[in-house]
């Protein structure tokens, strides 16, 4: 084996492509649909997320590159050394086998179904009865508004709508003449048609209901084939910030764009004839073969959470278990902004409720003694209670700021309308930094109390979005700490008007000032281990991207230190490589929940440094994005972090752990089943019932439930 001081850490075995560990992670999303322990409906709708998600990673990530091939742009990557040819041919090998394995599963999904007495069937397998009730509502309620579209040479080729469905038809006329034309299917309505039938539920997909009583919209012409299909076009399109008068009309000009990008990706339904190739498509969408997908089955699979939603209101046994998230441990049953005048407080979601974030801008929005709220927002849901109390404070006579970034890629359109309305409400909105998106999770509220002005902060690792936050795991602090305080008024100040980039006392901001600082803290723990031999750092985040500091990792991991690293989705780096990442193991967590927050921890000899953030080790993130990494401060947080980190570690039964080659591979061990998430379920109901059970019986001297929960965590730890 060579000597560290031979070994070169540039080598490109020892990295994982970007693209392609992307790909890895949407198989482990895919895997989900296989577990059996996941409820029947609940492996349907994974596999609506991984076709939701391929549909993202096409548009931005495959258009991205092939954009660079267009421009003859041939520089490798800085990781693995990869063209873009070349890892377009990679993505394209590893995504067709993902793609196969994601509708045999479909197919095997259905078939479960049948067992419940639930059917997906084509007009051609229907009982005459139910034929007869689809082609009443055909002729009534799908026929006007349908719209054939010749091509000829009067007629070009349609301009199609990203990710619309489409029915492609070959026609002969009375001559023999061969013509061709395209049906769009209507966006608008329902996919799925239900039929009751008895006991039996039967579900048929509009476009075969289309395809056949296509002949309606071509009287007098004999069908000679159909089949549907569907373009993914390219929605990576650059904004023209240099230079813009104002960027929220130049974002409503991009979007107008990005409906028409080029084609990326051409999807074709063969189930009915397996010979269609869409020569004339690929053609007029100048693609390659490698665009094409011939898919055995329906188009977007997204339509399975339609699918699933209306299968649940009958057999709700079908999907997970209710779950009302509790209040949050740390509050104590007080009011937020008591609570944060006495301490930190922690908010962990979805576990825990996030109403009380939304009641802290909310009761600021009313307090009289509040005088300015200060917001970043990225994204927040269509029907926001948090746009509706900011609103209301600005027109109260408060000082409101909001940051909207207009730029948050496919919130564009809805944060332009919150930017509106916001503004109309008299909110003073600003849209972000030049070339910068500002990534941020932070509010400001200054209220006055006796007489002084005290700062109220937020920050948090996940959107102030009411919805996302049942479904993504994210935590926030809210602090009245002072040097917080100063730090947050000057972050806003410098994103609202023109001054130099502040110096923070506490919080660490990016562009480059957050590497900066997990580069010197790694040197630390570096410096630390050869001291003491008790190195350890414990990251958790969504990617790993960044190469300075994956090679930084590699020299840790080279001089003894442990590495635990929780990362969901992309990982470029390559673990348990002998004499260059030995101690780096790392481990994917995909479950109920989307995997948000971002913790990481460094043991420093006992002396331990916590943070949370918006940010992950991204290059993007920490170069390209105004993101906060926050110190946490409370020792009681601190602990309760450490738990959930070590809990997550133990998990074996949603995680999977990455080996030396870039597989992903489920943990195997002889410990306790764990699922990390499911165990914070519980242990969440079981605070609610303790809170309800406190109602009704006298208090008795008893130990916190933080301290027996830490307690339990810890002996597993113990044990195991």
């Amino acid at each position: 084996m060579e000597t560290n001081k031979t070994i070169d850490l540039n080598n490109k075995e020892y990295y994982n492509n970007r693209e392609v560990s992307w790909v890895a992670f949407n198989y482990r999303v895919i895997e989900e649909s296989m577990d059996m322990k996941n409820p029947l409906l609940e492996r349907l709708k994974f596999l609506a997320i991984a076709s939701s998600n391929l549909d993202e990673f096409f548009m931005v990530r495959v258009a991205g590159l092939k954009d660079q091939v267009k421009l003859n742009f041939t520089e490798r990557e800085n990781k693995t050394q990869m063209t873009p040819t070349e890892q377009l041919i990679a993505i394209d090998e590893k995504n067709r086998e993902n793609v196969r394995i994601q509708y045999e599963q479909y197919q095997k999904l259905l078939k479960e179904l049948e067992s419940f007495q639930v059917f997906f069937k084509t007009p051609d397998e229907l009982s005459p009865e139910n034929y007869e009730f689809i082609k009443q509502k055909f002729e009534f309620e799908i026929l006007p508004t349908l719209t054939p579209l010749g091509i000829d040479a009067y007629r070009p080729f349609p301009k199609l709508t990203n990710k619309s469905l489409n029915i492609f038809v070959d026609v002969k006329d009375t001559t023999g003449a061969k013509k061709s034309a395209i049906v769009q299917i209507p966006a608008l309505l329902n996919r799925i048609i239900e039929i009751k039938d008895d006991q039996r539920r039967v579900y048929v997909l509009l476009e075969d209901i289309i395809t056949h009583f296509i002949g309606r919209l071509f009287a007098g012409f004999e069908i000679l084939r159909t089949f549907t299909f569907r373009i993914t076009r390219n929605a990576d399109l650059t904004i023209h910030e240099d230079g813009a008068e104002d960027l929220l009309i130049e974002i409503e000009k991009f979007l107008k764009k990005r409906k028409s990008g080029a084609a990326v990706r051409l999807e074709i339904d063969v189930r009915h004839d397996p010979t269609i190739n869409g020569s004339f498509l690929t053609k007029e969408l100048d693609i390659e073969e490698r665009d094409i997908y011939k898919l055995d089955g329906p188009l977007d699979l997204t339509m399975l959470f339609q699918l699933a939603g209306m299968i649940g209101k009958k057999y709700p046994q079908l999907e997970f278990k209710p779950f009302e998230a509790a209040p949050p441990l740390a509050l104590n049953e007080q009011n937020v902004y008591k609570a944060a005048k006495e301490r930190d407080v922690f908010f962990h979601h979805p576990y825990e409720s996030f109403q009380p974030i939304v009641d802290f801008i909310k009761e600021a929005s009313e307090d009289p003694n509040t005088l300015a709220i200060k917001q970043t927002l990225y994204r927040v849901s269509s029907d926001s209670p948090i746009i509706e109390a900011l609103k209301n404070a600005a027109e109260s006579g408060k000082q409101v700021t909001v940051l909207v970034e207009l730029k948050a890629r496919f919130d564009e359109e809805n944060n332009v309308h919150w930017a509106k309305m916001l503004e109309e409400a008299g909110c003073h909105v600003i849209y972000g930094m030049t070339h910068l998106k500002t990534h941020s999770k932070i509010t400001l509220v200054i209220k006055r109390e006796n007489e002084e002005l005290v700062p109220y902060v937020h920050l948090g690792t996940g959107n102030y979005n009411d919805k996302t936050a049942k479904i993504y795991t994210d935590m926030g602090i809210i602090t009245t700490n002072k040097e917080i305080g100063q730090d947050a008024m000057n972050f806003f100040n410098y994103l609202s008007g023109y001054s130099e980039k502040p110096e923070y006392k506490k919080l660490h901001v990016a562009p480059f000032e957050i590497r900066d600082e997990f580069l010197d803290h790694i040197d630390q723990e570096i410096a630390s281990h050869q001291a003491n031999g008790n190195g350890l750092i414990i990251a958790k985040m969504n990617s790993l991207t960044d190469k300075a500091v994956i090679k930084k990792l590699f020299e840790a991991s080279q001089a003894g230190v442990k590495v635990n690293l929780i990362i969901r989705g992309i990982c470029c780096l390559k673990p348990g490589i002998p004499g260059v990442s030995e101690n780096i193991r790392v481990i994917s967590i995909v479950g109920r929940f989307l995997e948000h927050s971002r913790i990481y921890y460094f043991y420093h000899n006992g002396e331990e440094r916590m943070y949370l953030s918006s940010a992950d080790m991204m290059t993007r993130n920490m170069i390209k994005r105004v993101e906060i990494l926050f110190p946490v401060l409370d020792e009681a947080i601190v602990a309760r972090l450490k738990d959930i980190l070590a809990l997550q570690l133990n998990d074996n039964l949603k995680a999977r752990e990455q080996n030396k080659e870039g597989v992903y591979e489920y943990v195997k061990n002889d410990l306790e089943p764990t699922n990390s998430q499911e165990k914070l379920v519980q242990e969440a109901k079981q605070y609610k019932r303790s809170l309800v059970k406190k109602e009704v019986e006298p208090p008795r001297p008893m130990m916190s439930k933080r301290a027996r929960l830490f307690d339990r965590v810890r002996a597993r730890i113990r044990r195991s």
